[in-house]
């Protein structure tokens, strides 16, 4: 029969090559995956910390006039939000996995080196049991972890295009901003020039005599007016300029410029579409409907737990003739299998699980439902904002700013001949300066309303339409209240 000094290291060693082996598996994965992330989170940290970290260098790259397009690219590239969603994926996509494994088997030995403090048997004295054990969920629970853990994945990933299009946004809102900055600049300083020839033909008219002095010095604080303006537009430029790059994740340092010239927006014409789109593509409401997938899986795992889960075992017990009690001892190692199940006993609370669930997904696709109203209402009213601020840019363009030239041309010939005052010379002037800052603004809010309703429709306008899902082939719990 076996002695108990032979049988004691065996075990010993059974136990140590299994827990090296499970140690050494996760060493292999540490040692290849932990410098990675230990570089990622150390940036991460310096870039976070402005006292440990250098100044961002200034992105020369972008210096000089770029398109919208060009802008867009760099901060979907590198904008930390972005980034943030993205490794949210990553990390949920790691949870699927998880959630479809199997708990860790139990293993355990136990000893018994001190004699007379030994179990005794028939057979003879123990050396040293050896247990294995592993739970079994019921069928299907695992499924249904994995399902809830998909559906997690499936809303971040929803969230990163919602991101996505956030930032987007919020470049092309920044970026016209930008060049309303710069053409308002731009404006006034023609307006300026234009100011100071007519100052000059006032002080031409005041040597001779035709006018007071007092419309010398009104032109005067005019230009000097005009000078406070472009101080205070020049200050925004910069600010306007910050909130891009901070987008852009570059230096605020950075001279970034938008284009003096813009492409002619379209503004969409057919409403149905639009809220067909919207509907279909915004990523707001994918991330709901996954949600809602999840929370479903949730009501089945739920109703699952009315199953008992199964765990296995297996005990080797080594006994040796040495020190037996028993005349009639053997030294037969003995080994058994058995079975336990957890008994789901208390019901209420297995049905509190159940409603709990059911309520949540209800209320998941209450959500969905009080997201898609919010959409199509502002849908609805970016439409009506693009279709106002085009029609004003069209009357600005071919009424107003036209006349407002002609006005002050004529009421410069008049004054010209005496037969208007300098006051009615530069409220016309004034006039036409305002008329053109507000054909600038209207563009630009024009662009900025559609870069929203692109985003509140889930991508370009222009894009084709992507098929429409049926919401109605998800089967909701029936609404426990």
């Amino acid at each position: 029969m076996l002695s108990f000094r032979s049988q004691w290291p065996s075990c010993v060693s059974l136990a140590a090559v299994l827990l090296v082996s499970g140690c050494r598996s996760a060493r292999t994965i540490h040692d290849s995956e932990y410098a990675q992330l230990e570089s990622d989170v150390a940036r991460a940290m310096m870039d976070s910390q402005p006292a440990l970290a250098a100044i961002t260098p200034v992105a020369s790259e972008l210096a000089g006039p770029s398109t919208v397009d060009e802008y867009v690219a760099v901060a979907l590239s590198q904008n930390p939000r972005i980034q943030a969603a993205r490794k949210r994926v990553e990390a949920a996509s790691y949870r699927v996995p998880q959630a479809a494994s199997l708990e860790d088997p139990m293993l355990g030995v136990n000893g018994y080196p001190f004699s007379p403090y030994v179990l005794q048997t028939a057979g003879g004295r123990s050396t040293a049991n050896v247990m294995a054990s592993q739970n079994l969920p019921w069928l299907g629970k695992l499924e249904t972890r994995s399902e809830v853990a998909e559906a997690g994945t499936d809303v971040a990933r929803a969230e990163l295009v919602a991101a996505e299009l956030e930032i987007v946004e919020q470049v092309k809102r920044a970026y016209y901003a930008l060049s309303f900055s710069q053409q308002t600049i731009h404006i006034t300083e023609q307006s300026r020039g234009l100011l100071v020839e007519l100052s000059e033909i006032a002080e031409i008219r005041y040597t001779t005599g035709a006018v007071s002095q007092q419309d010398v010095l009104r032109s005067q604080v005019e230009v000097s007016n005009v000078d406070s303006e472009l101080i205070q537009l020049r200050q925004q430029l910069q600010s306007t300029r910050a909130r891009l790059a901070q987008l852009l994740h570059v230096s605020p340092e950075t001279p970034l410029q938008a284009l003096n010239e813009w492409p002619e927006e379209e503004v969409p014409q057919d409403l149905e579409r639009l809220y067909q789109q919207a509907i279909t593509a915004r990523p707001e409401l994918h991330a709901q409907l996954a949600a809602v997938r999840r929370d479903l899986s949730q009501v089945e795992l739920a109703r699952l737990q009315y199953y008992p889960d199964v765990t296995l075992n297996a005990m080797w017990g080594g006994m040796t003739t040495s020190g037996a009690l028993s005349a009639a001892a053997d030294g037969v190692s003995m080994f058994n299998i058995g079975a336990q199940i957890n008994v789901p006993l208390y019901r209420k609370k297995l049905q509190a699980g159940v409603r709990e669930a059911e309520a949540q997904a209800v209320s998941s696709a209450r959500e969905y439902d009080a997201m898609k109203d919010r959409t199509q209402a502002e849908v609805k009213d970016l439409f009506a904002q693009a279709l106002s601020q085009r029609d004003l840019v069209a009357l600005f363009k071919n009424e107003i700013i036209p006349k407002a030239e002609q006005t002050l041309e004529v009421s410069l010939e008049a004054y010209r001949v005496g037969q208007t005052d300098f006051l009615q010379l530069v409220d016309n002037w004034r006039q036409l300066l305002k008329f053109r800052v507000m054909l600038s603004q209207q563009e630009s809010q024009l662009r900025q309303t559609l870069s929203t309703l692109e985003r509140v429709v889930g991508g370009a306008i222009s894009s084709p339409m992507p098929p429409v899902p049926v919401p109605g082939a998800i089967a909701l719990p029936a609404d426990p209240f």
